[in-house]
């Protein structure tokens, strides 16, 4: 009943209508021998940590907690798996286009990164999800428009920063090299510190919730490492409502724990 109901919120919140989660909860009370909303609540975070192995997204304020049994997994990937509504909600939510906003408001642009939590990956004897399972998230990855405007929104704050601090000469060099020079320098955006040292800038936006993974280039991971005291993942999250950005500097290896997706394989 837990992830029924958890489902039927993810999919108002993908198709943009209003719903309340503590009216939801409480509906739930009678129906759970009367177990405590704090409880409900914990178990409303398990299923988000499982819609994230997935590759799904998840409800916005419910941060995913690993610490689940396999048979809520089970039936996370059950109900998602035979709901043929929610995959057309999801694939909508991922692919729609995205424009930047004519006026975007920095004052409230900037936020902290999201805190640690543990993704748990199928091992020996371990759950695997089934091959049917679509990876939304990754899917996301792919929608062209939204990646763009992200770094749009990226640069559009990228100059005013400059400016605020005084370094306009620095904030007129500011480059979107990701179209100026192309798609593989392993980052997006040539900005610079207060100082005038270099800023390598990669974008990665989504429209779901700050604790939504992302997918990240063997050479952006590459060559964050070679200039890790120059190089910036800027997350942008929320992006279809209220747009906010955390910023997370150094090499990626040492501030993200990378989970491996695919492999190239050669014949031993």
């Amino acid at each position: 009943m837990i992830v029924a109901d958890y489902r039927h919120m993810l999919m108002l919140e993908l198709s943009g209508q209003r719903y309340s989660k503590t009216e939801h909860r409480r509906a739930l009370l009678p129906r759970l021998n009367n177990r405590s909303e704090g409880s409900i609540e914990r178990k409303h975070q398990n299923i988000s940590a499982a819609l994230i192995a997935l590759g799904c997204p998840c409800i916005r304020g419910y941060k995913p907690l690993s610490n689940y049994q396999t048979i809520l997994f089970d039936a996370v990937e059950a109900l998602v798996l035979r709901d043929r509504l929610f995959d057309e909600v999801a694939l909508s939510a991922v692919e729609q286009p995205a424009v930047v906003p004519l006026t975007p408001d920095f004052s409230k642009f900037l936020a902290d990164p999201p805190s640690p939590y543990t993704v748990r990956e199928p091992g020996p004897g371990a759950y695997v999800p089934r091959a049917t399972v679509r990876d939304y998230l990754e899917r996301e990855t792919r929608n062209r428009s939204l990646g763009a405007a992200g770094e749009d929104l990226a640069l559009a704050s990228e100059r005013p920063r400059l400016w605020r601090a005084g370094k306009s000469a620095f904030s007129d060099r500011v480059e979107q090299v990701s179209k100026t020079q192309g798609d593989g320098l392993g980052y997006d955006i040539l900005s610079y510190d207060v100082s005038g040292a270099e800023r390598f800038i990669e974008v990665k936006t989504t429209a779901f919730a700050k604790d939504t993974p992302f997918y990240i280039s063997r050479r952006e991971v590459v060559v964050s490492a070679r200039e890790a005291d120059r190089y910036h993942v800027y997350r942008i999250f929320d992006f279809r409502r209220r747009p906010q950005m955390y910023a997370v500097s150094g090499a990626v290896q040492n501030r993200f724990v990378l989970h491996p997706t695919t492999f190239l394989a050669h014949m031993a």
